[in-house]
C-alpha cells in the first residue's frame, strides 16, 4: 500500500512539475510580441488571399502590426480597391507599414496609400497614378485571311471594345468617359489615403512614375530604406520592446498534397487567372513598361 501511495505522489509531483514548466514556456513565448508580414507580390489578379490574411492578422490579438510587403505594378481596378479598403479598416485596430520592393507602381501604390506609414528603398519605382485599358485590333488581320464575322446585338454599343472592328469616335468617348471616372476614383483614394490635398495629387496623377527618393520628396511615401526598417517603424508605431516575432503564412506542398491533387489544382486556378487577366476586357490600374 506504501509503494502504491509513493507512486501516485510521484505521479502528481511530476504532472505538477510539467504542468509548473509549460506555463512558464507558454509565458515566455506570449511575452514576445509579434508583427504579421504579408507578401503582395506579382500582378494584382485578386484580393482574396490577401484580404484573408489581412483579416487574420487584425483579427489576431497576438499580432500588435502588420508589414505589407509590395513588389507589384499593379494590375485590376477592383482588386486593389478591394485591398485598399481592408487595409482602411485595419489601421484603425493596429498599424500597417507598407515596405516597398523593386516596384509598387498604379494598383502597387494605390493597396499602400492608406497605409499607416509607407517606406520605400531609393531606386523602388512607384507612383503611376493613372489607368490602363488595352484593346488589341485584329481587323486587318482578319480581312487579310478572308475571315469575316456576324454580330447580333440588342444594345447599340454592347460590341464597341471588340478586338474584330475599328473602334468609333462616339465609342472611345464612351470609353474614355469610364477611365476618367475610375482616374478620379484613384486621385481620391490617395488624397485620403495620404492625407494630401485632391488638387496636389492630381497634379502628379498623370501615370508618371517616380523612384522611392522622388517619391519621398513629394510625400507619396514616409521614409527611404528597405523591409527591416519598415519592421523597425511597424515595431515604434506598436510601441513593441525588444525583437518581435515575424509571422507570415507558408504555403507548403507535401507528397501527400500533391496525391490529392492539391497542387495541380492551383497550378490550374493561378494559370486560369493569369489568361483571364490578360485575355478578357479589363481596366486596369497597371504600370506597363
Amino acid at each position: 500500500m506504501k509503494k502504491l501511495c509513493l507512486v501516485i505522489v510521484a505521479l502528481i509531483s511530476g504532472l505538477i512539475i510539467i504542468s509548473l514548466l509549460l506555463t512558464f514556456l507558454q509565458k515566455d513565448v506570449m511575452v514576445r510580441e509579434r508583427i504579421g508580414l504579408i507578401r503582395v507580390e506579382g500582378p494584382i489578379l485578386s484580393s482574396k488571399d490577401t484580404i484573408d490574411e489581412i483579416k487574420a492578422f487584425r483579427k489576431d490579438k497576438s499580432i500588435k502590426a502588420i508589414v505589407l510587403r509590395v513588389d507589384s505594378p499593379g494590375g485590376a481596378v477592383a482588386p486593389s480597391q478591394e485591398i485598399y479598403e481592408e487595409i482602411k479598416k485595419t489601421v484603425k485596430e493596429k498599424p500597417v507599414v507598407v515596405s516597398m520592393g523593386a516596384i509598387a507602381a498604379s494598383g502597387g501604390y494605390y493597396i499602400a496609400a492608406p497605409a499607416s506609414k509607407i517606406v520605400a528603398n531609393p531606386g523602388t519605382l512607384t507612383g503611376s497614378i493613372g489607368v490602363i485599358m488595352e484593346i488589341p485590333n485584329i481587323k486587318g488581320l482578319m480581312d487579310k485571311i478572308g475571315i469575316k464575322r456576324e454580330v447580333i446585338k440588342s444594345g447599340r454599343y454592347k460590341d464597341m471594345a471588340s478586338i474584330f472592328k475599328d473602334m468609333e469616335p462616339e465609342q472611345r468617348k464612351i470609353l474614355q468617359a469610364v477611365l476618367d471616372e475610375v482616374h478620379e476614383q484613384f486621385i481620391k483614394a490617395v488624397a485620403e489615403g495620404r492625407g494630401l490635398p485632391l488638387e496636389r495629387v492630381r497634379q502628379i496623377a498623370d501615370g508618371r512614375i517616380f523612384t522611392g527618393s522622388q517619391a519621398f520628396e513629394i510625400r507619396l511615401i514616409d521614409k527611404l530604406g528597405n523591409i527591416e526598417d519598415a519592421i523597425d517603424v511597424a515595431k515604434e508605431l506598436a510601441d513593441i520592446k525588444g525583437e518581435p516575432e515575424i509571422v507570415s503564412k507558408k504555403e507548403r506542398f507535401s507528397f501527400i498534397d500533391l496525391l490529392k491533387g492539391k497542387f495541380p489544382q492551383l497550378l490550374l486556378s493561378e494559370t486560369k487567372e493569369i489568361i483571364n487577366e490578360y485575355t478578357s476586357l479589363k481596366i486596369k490600374y497597371e504600370f506597363i513598361p
